[in-house]
């Protein structure tokens, strides 16, 4: 006899009958047993039916994934997935429209199953739905639920993207582009061009060259938060995969230009102002899904700034030796330079100096080391062309003082830039599942400079608060990025709000707040409190066990990631009330509020499980793309090791739900 935990107890439905209830042995061929649930109930032609899950997504049931069974579970005897698909596969071509209807209805369903997707594809199925949409006599819910089934079979990674036709891509982009499109259509539509775009480079420049900009931005403007979302996904799938020189182009009419010229586009005010006004400040809460959209939108358009982050200064380059010589006439010579060149030639060494560089000779040699390379320069130039007057000062007032107390502009902007590329991790893709997203940075055009400006003028004042000199630069520099970083993470709304927290967070309070945190450590390490903490700390370990297994009671929502289509998927754990078993299970929607067990159709027993596992040991994580793979997901990424050889693998919401 099997050792028991080879032998599942599950109950198996056919509609009109009484349920069976068998003991399933995990080691005997499905088809064994598939036979022997059919002559229960006298059915001939086993083969010609399969079992799949009663409750949930309904997938049928493999061979390979037979072992996710548990005891308890509802299964369902159904037609085979081979027979389904070829019924399906008629009746989508039949003449009735309600059979139609209701076949495609069906097929929406169905199509999300990996072994129903892969019998459907076989039959050359996805050509059939291509050619569905291709005529365009299809229209309300039937192209809905042709588009879902699509899109559900193309994204098993079965078929490559690479066959889809020009004529269906135009197809589906004219749904984009039509004034008037029913909801439904439109998401799966912007869907659609997403998938293609991050899975196809030659789709990419085909639905590059039938979008533009000012097409989307009609469905920024719009009351559904759902369909805003998937209009900026496309907009940050369209910008992750452009070329590099087709990002940095300049256009003249940003409303008109295609999708491939995506740098121009996201510097212009109108698709900034429309983000900001319809979706930033709209009067609905943003939901995470369009947080991490913004978040996306924000670190892609940072990443513009790599190319001059990593491009060091030429000293042999005149046109960018102009610049600094700008820099000095800005801050030396006004508007009228009433000397003659030899004599301002000679003047050089000491203006550099008193303009902060480190290299007083050849300034242009600053500028050599990457990051922050020219993109210091720009910086510094964009300060005293936009902000002159703040510019002169600073260098100005530094010039007049002692010069151990001098703060050193160059210097200082060279290594402030640094600092604000490694806060806004410039050049770094995307997290996946972050949301943290800065609204000050779309409201204004030059945002990056501006936050620049900001914090020039930031160091200079704590620069004077701590009355540094030459040697207290580095610690003058760890003040800064505190304070900067302390400002961030309230979330400014604008850059005048961003000055506003700045102003708050001067020298003294920086040192009230360390103080304090210190403090609140230092109580800890008295005689008094040391002995206390060993008299009470058995209690507190037995408080904070039971205060995990409380929490592990009232379960955890969790985000389902790696859907490429960046809809909302959520899934469900808690720990049964006896501690004995984890119930799990996915969701339509992020509860509100406790799940019942009933809901949460999959368990595992708690004796079963061997280990934890976080980070980088995770199965799941191993498995993650290069796009995919990084430092914060990798943080939040733990998995639970059961027998036989199974794992749950999770990703935490942040770093204090783990």
């Amino acid at each position: 006899m099997p050792p028991p935990s080879d032998i599942v107890k599950v109950a198996i439905e056919w509609p009109g009958a009484n349920a069976q209830l068998i003991e399933m042995d995990q080691k005997r061929p499905l088809s064994s047993i598939i036979r022997e649930v059919c002559d229960g109930w006298s059915l001939s032609g086993s083969e010609q039916f399969a079992l799949r899950y009663a409750d949930g997504p309904q997938l049928y049931i493999t061979e390979q994934s037979r072992g996710d069974i548990k005891n308890g579970t509802i299964l369902r005897l159904a037609i085979s997935p081979t027979r389904a698909a070829r019924q399906l596969l008629e009746r989508i071509q039949s003449h009735g429209i309600d059979a139609r209807l209701e076949a495609l209805k069906e097929l929406a369903k169905l199509s999300a199953d990996p072994t129903f997707a892969a019998e459907f594809i076989n039959m050359e199925g996805i050509g059939t739905l291509a050619r569905l949409v291709e005529s365009g006599t299809h229209f309300g819910e039937m192209l809905a639920f042709t588009l879902t089934a699509f899109l559900e079979l193309m994204d098993h990674g079965i078929v490559s993207w690479d066959l889809i036709s020009l004529s269906f891509i135009k197809q589906i982009a004219g749904y984009v582009n039509q004034p008037m499109v029913d909801v439904s259509i439109l998401q799966r539509s912007l869907a659609i061009l997403e998938s293609m775009v991050l899975n196809s480079h030659s789709l990419y420049h085909r639905v590059a060259q039938e979008i533009t900009v000012g097409q989307l931005i009609g469905h920024l403007q719009v009351s559904n938060q759902e369909i805003q979302t998937y209009a900026i996904a496309l907009i940050n799938a369209l910008f992750l995969k452009a070329p590099e020189d087709r990002r940095q182009e300049e256009y003249t009419n940003p409303l008109e230009q295609h999708l491939t010229e995506m740098a121009s586009s996201l510097a212009q005010k109108h698709l900034r102002s429309i983000i900001l006004n319809h979706v930033i400040r709209g009067n609905r809460p943003i939901k995470a899904e369009m947080a991490h959209q913004l978040y996306v939108l924000q670190v892609l358009t940072f990443n513009l700034l790599e190319e001059r982050m990593m491009t060091k200064m030429d000293p042999n380059d005149q046109a960018q030796r102009d610049i600094i010589f700008e820099l000095r006439r800005i801050a030396f010579d006004g508007e009228n330079d009433p000397t003659g060149t030899e004599k301002r030639k000679a003047m050089y060494t000491k203006d550099y100096k008193m303009l902060g560089f480190t290299n007083h000779v050849n300034p242009a040699m600053d500028f050599t080391q990457t990051p922050p390379g020219m993109l210091a320069l720009d910086n510094m130039l964009y300060l005293a062309k936009v902000h002159q007057d703040t510019y002169i000062r600073i260098v100005l007032e530094n010039s007049s003082r002692e010069d151990k107390h001098e703060c050193p502009f160059g210097r200082c902007a060279i290594e402030l830039t640094r600092m604000l590329c490694e806060i806004l991790q410039v050049g770094e893709l995307p997290n996946e599942g972050c949301n943290d997203y800065h609204p000050m940075f779309f409201t204004h055009d030059r945002a990056w400079e501006e936050f620049f400006c900001v914090c020039i003028q930031l160091l200079n004042k704590t620069w004077k608060e701590m009355r540094a000199t030459a040697e207290d630069f580095n610690k003058v520099m760890q003040v800064v990025r505190e304070q900067i970083t302390r400002a961030l993470a309230m979330k400014p709304s604008s850059i005048d709000q961003l000055k506003t927290k700045l102003r708050g967070l001067n020298y003294s309070e920086i040192l009230r707040l360390r103080q304090s945190e210190r403090m609140s450590q230092d109580d800890f390490q008295s005689p008094p409190i040391i002995e206390l903490r060993e008299r009470i700390q058995p209690e507190i370990l037995e408080l904070i066990k039971q205060q995990r297994l409380n929490r592990l009671c009232e379960g955890s929502c969790f985000r389902k990631l790696g859907n490429r289509r960046r809809q909302e998927k959520f899934w469900f754990c808690r720990l049964s009330l006896n501690h004995k078993v984890l119930h799990y299970g996915d969701l339509d929607e992020s509860p509100q509020g406790e799940v019942p067990f009933e809901l949460l159709s999959d368990k595992i027993p708690v004796s079963d499980i061997k280990s934890v596992v976080t980070g980088k040991d995770c199965p799941h994580m191993k498995e993650k793309s290069a796009l995919k793979q990084n430092k914060e997901v990798l943080e939040l990424a733990f998995s639970v090791l059961y027998d036989p050889d199974e794992t749950l693998n999770f990703v935490a919401p942040n770093k204090y739900e783990q």
